[in-house]
């Protein structure tokens, strides 16, 4: 072998060294910027990730979970720019049209109506994408059965779109089909409608963990102990590490005043281990009922200590400061 030979060999050894170490230090700051991101840390995660994104802006992947972490940060803005990023950069992607149609939605509800209305049809437009890439994407799917049985006509949204969306999801997924409905159901207030599709919602074995702690949600807010408990046993056997059953159990002791050590216990639990996420329970809404608790047993300057707790959290927490206000008067 000639020494050109050997230089032109050690060259192109040095070359594809260099890049495989760059490869796997965007990688590590993709996996590190998750990280992050599942540690509630969506500052650091945005941090990390744009530098990641700096260093391989043609991976759409990063640009992804910049758009998820500011879409928690609330910074809509940004949560939108990612998102088209991974949308130019993999277009055939229906995960990336998922999540620019829920950043989009994010800019709407932040909105005036006027400029809200364009918003809105570009939120639409997303979610139909991102159905049409993937039909099995029932995250999507359901995103865009919620946004037509809310939205109004002038918007894009219609009960009759939905109904065709809902019998297709059917067709894919039982539980999924009678969730949809369900969820329909609840946007034009029809809550015995709604209420009989989430039994059968619950009882057609669903996988999907949000889609079962949303119908938690449900019940939560109509005071459906006996629904939250059946929510806790469904979701404990879909994900055992999912600390939400531990909520909605607790909340549906609180409700019915039985067993307030160990819904203290599961409260502080889910304290300890919940992430602070859009899809989860807020701490602050935890706080809550964990003074609730308190103050049934009589605890009256714990409890609140908890309300104050909520409430530095989130001061627009409405059932904190009436709860506040009576436990002070007492």
């Amino acid at each position: 072998m000639s020494k050109k030979t050997v230089r032109i060999a050690l060259g192109l050894l040095l070359a594809a060294g260099t890049a495989c170490g760059r490869a796997a230090k965007e990688e590590a700051g993709l996996e590190a910027g998750k990280q992050a991101y599942e540690a509630s840390d969506y500052a650091r995660a945005a941090e990390l990730l744009q530098t990641a994104g700096s260093a391989d802006p043609g991976n759409a992947e990063i640009q992804l979970w910049l758009a998820r972490s500011y879409y928690e940060l609330q910074q809509h803005d940004l949560a939108i720019s990612s998102a088209e990023k991974a949308v130019r950069i993999d277009p055939g992607n229906s995960s990336y049209h998922e999540w620019l149609g829920r950043a989009y939605g994010l800019k709407a509800a932040h909105s005036g109506w006027m400029t809200a209305l364009g918003w809105a049809k570009k939120t639409r437009k997303e979610f139909l994408a991102a159905v049409h890439l993937d039909g099995k994407n029932f995250a999507a799917r359901q995103a865009l059965v919620e946004y037509d049985c809310s939205a109004p006509g002038i918007a894009g949204g219609g009960e009759d779109k939905a109904a065709v969306e809902i019998a297709e999801i059917a067709a894919l997924d039982p539980a999924e089909g009678h969730y949809a409905a369900g969820n329909c159901r609840r946007q034009k207030k029809d809550f015995a409608a709604a209420d009989a599709e989430f039994d059968k919602a619950l009882q057609a074995q669903p996988r999907s963990s949000d889609l079962i702690y949303d119908i938690g949600d449900y019940a939560l807010k109509r005071d459906q102990t006996d629904r939250m408990i059946e929510v806790a046993d469904t979701g404990e056997r879909v994900s055992a590490k999912d600390p939400r059953g531990k909520f909605y159990r607790a909340a549906a002791l609180v409700l019915s005043n039985e067993r307030p050590d160990e819904a203290e216990r599961l409260l502080r639990e889910y304290l300890k281990r919940a992430p602070t996420r859009t899809a989860y329970p807020q701490p602050a809404v935890a706080r809550y009922w964990l003074g609730r608790l308190l103050q049934q047993q009589g605890k009256a300057s714990e409890a609140a200590k908890e309300y104050e707790a909520a409430l530095k959290l989130d001061p627009k927490n409405k059932a904190a400061q009436e709860a506040l206000k009576r436990v002070r008067k007492s």
